[in-house]
């Protein structure tokens, strides 16, 4: 029988992993000899890849959030380990699951891992970090890793909600220029995304047409500081009605790009809180992993 590890954040989301650990374990044990770990800390996910023995699993799943993913592919990059994950998503926010289809339901998502199909999909590089769907800085992206995990237990997705309506009293332009191919853009914004994924933040939504998750490019999203109320009345209405023309607001497609900027400039990853750098090449690294997917995500 083949051997799968089953990684499991038990504080995510609203804890709802401990009452569901059973019936999954159940689940995925129809076809797989299952090892179960259970993360205690922070980046402890990322440690346990790194003690993985070659061909010692053939799957990986991960129950948890966008930031125990986040932990786990950063193990296998930082690794070289070539095996295929499955994702059940029991986090607050599950983003990126979102655009996969990947269910909301814990159970239905274990049973579609043994029925789904695989896919290749990008996996972006900051620096020496990694990230499954988005880098990003400036107006409500601390949100997702300031409010407490206990907060965001009982509140859910209105937890990020709140804490970003408090970052928004504190809101400052933040100068940054960034370089890719032959273009450069250069000045103070309220925010900014490099992504592979279908949303950022949830609240800014792409149109299906603009994003690939496997075409070894991140969608760029740049939201410039505005002049006057009148334009950024215009900011939000584009986001809400996805139309990222209207002025002031950038959005393009790279492979790779280079940003400059203050240090003390905070990014997040996965939701998840990275420093700033003076200087950092952030990579589309094509195809880097496999995840299990439902057969019915196109």
């Amino acid at each position: 029988m083949k051997k799968l590890l089953l990684i499991v954040n038990p504080k995510s989301g609203r804890a709802k992993m401990r009452s569901e650990l059973l019936p999954v374990t159940e689940i995925l044990s129809s076809q797989y000899d299952v090892t179960v770990y259970v993360t205690k800390a922070r980046c402890d996910a990322t440690e346990r890849i790194k003690l993985i023995k070659d061909n010692e699993f053939d799957r990986i799943v991960v129950c948890g959030g966008d930031g125990t993913l986040n932990e786990v592919i950063t193990g296998l990059m930082q690794t070289g380990k070539k095996i295929t994950l499955g994702y059940i998503p029991s986090g607050t926010l599950n983003e990126w699951s979102s655009g996969l289809r990947i269910s909301r339901n814990i159970q239905t998502a274990a049973k579609d891992i043994l029925t789904g199909k695989e896919i290749d999909l990008d996996v972006g590089q900051y620096g020496d970090k990694y990230f499954s769907y988005t880098a990003s800085f400036g107006a409500f992206t601390d949100a997702s890793y300031s409010a407490p995990q206990d907060v965001k237990n009982v509140l859910g997705q209105a937890a990020y909600f709140f804490q970003g309506i408090k970052s928004l009293t504190n809101i400052k332009p933040l100068h940054l220029k960034f370089t890719c191919d032959d273009k450069e853009v250069e000045g103070d914004f309220l925010f900014g995304a490099i992504s592979n994924s279908m949303s950022v933040g949830g609240i800014v939504k792409f149109q299906k047409t603009l994003v690939a998750l496997d075409d070894g490019e991140f969608e760029v999203l740049l939201i410039r500081n505005p002049t006057n109320i009148i334009q950024f009345q215009g900011y939000i209405d584009g986001i809400l009605h996805q139309d990222l023309t209207r002025d002031g607001i950038e959005f393009f497609h790279t492979k790779e790009i280079t940003v400059y900027g203050d240090k003390n400039i905070p990014w997040t990853l996965d939701g998840e809180f990275c420093e700033g750098q003076e200087k950092v090449e952030v990579k589309n690294l094509h195809s880097a992993i496999h995840l299990i997917v439902p057969n019915n995500f196109d």
